[in-house]
């Protein structure tokens, strides 16, 4: 994993946004808005992103994203229910065709035996309602699951829901 992996995949989804005149939005925790930057460090990227979000506490996702205090409180931010309504949140805040979040537990510390440090949940979400969820486990200190995280967000962005 490397920042080029990180242009080369900006560069692949900003050809493919400005193909459809679509946007894409990202509401992030644990990577801080790595995403956002890789994204928007592509001239010519303001065709294709207008905004991000960078909710790194509970009180952000709430007031920015319109997450529910409720499923936070319930299931906590590292959460496929969290980043859920995160995705969705962020697409309806930035009236976006595509969205991502991120949320997990970078270290080196936060990580409990249920959600080691390097548990990131990510979830997609479209301006015509799909929603897809999913959890992984990155090895490495923090540096190094947070970059995995941004490249895991971009590729399956790509893979998943541009290549048609």
């Amino acid at each position: 994993m490397s920042e080029k992996q990180l242009r080369q995949l900006s560069i692949a989804i900003g050809h493919k946004l400005k193909a459809r005149g679509a946007w894409v939005t990202c509401a992030e925790s644990c990577t801080g808005g790595w995403v956002a930057k890789a994204l928007t460090d592509i001239a010519g990227s303001s065709a294709y992103f207008d905004r991000g979000f960078v909710t790194y506490s509970n009180a952000a996702k709430h007031d920015l994203l319109g997450v529910k205090e409720s499923t936070l409180a319930q299931y906590g931010a590292v959460s496929e229910a969290v980043v859920q309504e995160m995705a969705q949140g962020a697409l309806h805040a930035a009236s976006a065709d595509f969205s991502v979040s991120i949320s997990g537990i970078a270290g080196p510390d936060g990580g409990t035996a249920e959600k080691p440090v390097g548990t990131v949940w990510f979830a997609f979400a479209t301006r015509d309602g799909q929603l897809s969820a999913t959890k992984q486990l990155f090895l490495g200190d923090r540096d190094e699951v947070r970059l995995q995280a941004a490249v895991f967000a971009l590729q399956t962005l790509l893979d998943d829901f541009l290549q048609n």
